[in-house]
Order: C-alpha cells, then sequence, then structure tokens
C-alpha cells in the first residue's frame, strides 16, 4: 500500500474515470475541488484539500472541447500556485493540439509551443503526458516532461494474444519506428503502406512493401483521429490476402466520420485506452476494445513523488 499525505491527485472534468483509476491503483482518494460556472459562463475551481507544502498532480485530458478543457486546466495550476503547493505536475493523457507543431506553410500559428508556454505561466513545475503526436513538443517546455508510451500497455495486450504469422504494418512513412519496435517486441515481420494525402480529411492508401498475404496484420499508432489512414490501410491488405486485422492507438479521438469508417473497414479488432474517454457511440462499435493506461500513470506519479527513474517503466518493451 503507497500512503503518503504530501501526494495529492486532483482532477478536471475531462477524464475524472481515469483519475479515479489512478488513485485506486495508488490506493489514495482523489483529491476535494469544485468546478463551477459563473452566470455568464466563466469557469471557477475551487480545491478544497489543503495543499500547502504538497506535491500535487491534476490530470485533465485536452481532448474535445479541447479549448475548455484547456483553459479548466490553465485554471485549476493557477489556482493550485496560489495555495502554496510545493510542486505542480499537469498530467496530460491526451495532450491537444500536439499536431501543430511547426510552420508547414506561411502565416500559421505553432500552437503546441503556445500551450506549453501556456501551461508553464499558469504555474505547472512538470508534465507527464502519454504519446505526444510529435516527440520534440517535449522541447516546446521550459519545464521537465515524463513522455510516457501507450505502447507499453498496447504491446503486453497484443503480446498476450499470441498472434501467429503477424506482420506489423506502419500505416505511413511517419510511422515506421514504432511499427519496427513493434514487430521487434511481437516477433513479427514488419511491412509498410505507401500513402497519399489528397486532402486535410481524405488520405489514399496506394502500395505495400512487404509480404501480407495470409498473415495477420497488426496496425499500431499514436493516434486515431478520423481513421482515413487505417481504414484505406485495412482495405488495402485484406485485397493483397491477409487474414485477420488488428488495430492498435493510444489516443481514440475518433472525429468526424471515424466510428461510420471503422465500422465498414475490414478490421477485426480495434483497441484503444482511456486517455480520452469514449464516446456513448463508439461503445456500440462491437469490434472495439479500452485499455486502461491507469497503471501506468499512477506507477510514473509514484516515481515522480519519490523522485525516482521513470524511463526505467519501460527497461522490458
Amino acid at each position: 500500500m503507497f500512503v503518503n499525505d504530501n501526494l495529492k491527485i486532483f482532477s478536471g472534468k475531462s477524464n475524472t474515470a481515469l483519475a479515479g483509476a489512478v488513485c485506486e491503483y495508488l490506493e489514495i482518494p482523489l483529491g476535494a475541488a469544485k468546478i463551477e460556472r459563473f452566470a455568464d459562463g466563466e469557469k471557477v475551481v475551487r480545491v478544497e484539500d489543503d495543499v500547502r507544502g504538497r506535491d500535487c498532480f491534476v490530470v485533465q485530458s485536452t481532448c474535445r472541447p479541447v479549448d475548455e478543457h484547456l483553459v479548466e486546466l490553465l485554471i485549476y495550476l493557477d489556482c493550485l500556485r496560489r495555495a502554496s503547493a510545493v510542486r505542480i505536475t499537469a498530467v496530460i493523457p491526451y495532450f491537444g493540439y500536439a499536431r501543430q507543431d511547426r510552420k508547414d506553410e506561411g502565416r500559421v500559428p505553432i500552437t503546441a509551443k503556445l500551450v506549453a508556454n501556456l501551461i508553464t505561466t499558469a504555474g505547472a513545475d512538470r508534465v507527464l503526458a502519454i504519446d505526444l503526436h510529435a516527440a520534440q513538443v517535449q522541447g516546446f517546455f521550459d519545464i521537465p516532461v515524463d513522455h510516457l508510451a501507450g505502447e507499453l500497455v498496447l504491446g503486453k495486450y497484443f503480446k498476450d494474444k499470441k498472434i501467429d504469422k503477424l506482420t506489423v504494418i506502419s500505416p505511413d512513412v511517419g510511422n515506421m519506428r514504432i511499427a519496427s519496435r513493434y514487430a521487434a517486441h511481437l516477433g513479427g515481420e514488419l511491412a509498410i503502406v505507401h500513402k497519399k494525402r489528397m486532402s486535410g480529411t481524405e488520405v489514399r492508401a496506394l502500395e505495400i512493401i512487404g509480404e501480407v498475404e495470409g498473415r495477420n496484420i497488426l496496425m499500431c499508432d499514436d493516434i486515431i483521429a478520423t481513421a482515413g489512414t487505417v481504414c484505406n490501410a485495412a482495405s488495402l491488405v485484406k485485397e493483397r490476402g491477409a487474414e485477420k486485422i488488428y488495430v492498435g492507438a493510444t489516443h481514440g479521438v475518433l472525429a468526424g466520420e471515424a466510428l461510420e469508417q471503422l465500422e465498414q473497414a475490414p478490421i477485426d479488432e480495434v483497441v484503444v485506452t482511456d486517455t480520452i474517454p469514449l464516446a456513448p457511440a463508439a461503445k456500440k462499435l462491437g469490434s472495439i476494445k479500452v485499455l486502461t493506461v491507469s497503471a501506468m500513470l499512477g506507477e510514473a506519479i509514484k516515481r515522480i513523488h519519490k523522485n525516482e527513474s521513470v524511463s526505467s517503466l519501460f527497461n522490458d518493451v
């Protein structure tokens, strides 16, 4: 049993179930706080526990509605800073705006850097996140960032399934490094799908580099947003003679027509984690399974609190 009165974990409204599960893992109560609105819609956070001199963690995914959950996190951090918490860690299982990490055309913002500045200015001393869309986002912060990988949870699940004749497919070139790690960890072959982006929402899979005929396929990525990439890739490998097709992703954003596309695609199982709460409509999708990251987050929080190594969590991955 892990007990320490100096550790306090609070939850924003974006993912209270995950925050509660983390506290269950650590066997401590969730910190008491109220999040209310003024008549004009402004939010106010009232922390009801004594946090002076304590190590505080705020669990808040900046998922839909992204702006509202982000502002709520900033208010929470400011509240704890002004209440004299000795250290404040923003626990952001899903970090929204991470995809806006560079200027790929003229007159556009680098919003990931802006959000990093806001979180730091609001009072965070540290950030704990899972699978940032781009690793360089860590460098946008001027405070320590502990970057966890959903691979720790997803990899264990797929390894326990003992999938034979496994080929791990990277649905695009950018995901090659992740796919190769999964292939090495699970003992599978490696293949890659060459794709072409037709627009901001449409992606077309064109060709496969590697053998998929008669093989069971696993596609893993950090995020499923519109599901266009994985659904096109799944259709292509099925046409080329693949048997079962599994898809794994840390963040199930599932925006736009993602659910409809996943339902129509030749995918046997879609596995996501609870970094983002699953929408009621998504729960009706028979092929979807949700894994919890609560134990991984809880262990990381415990190690941060005790000033122990967090990276050693991944020694066996």
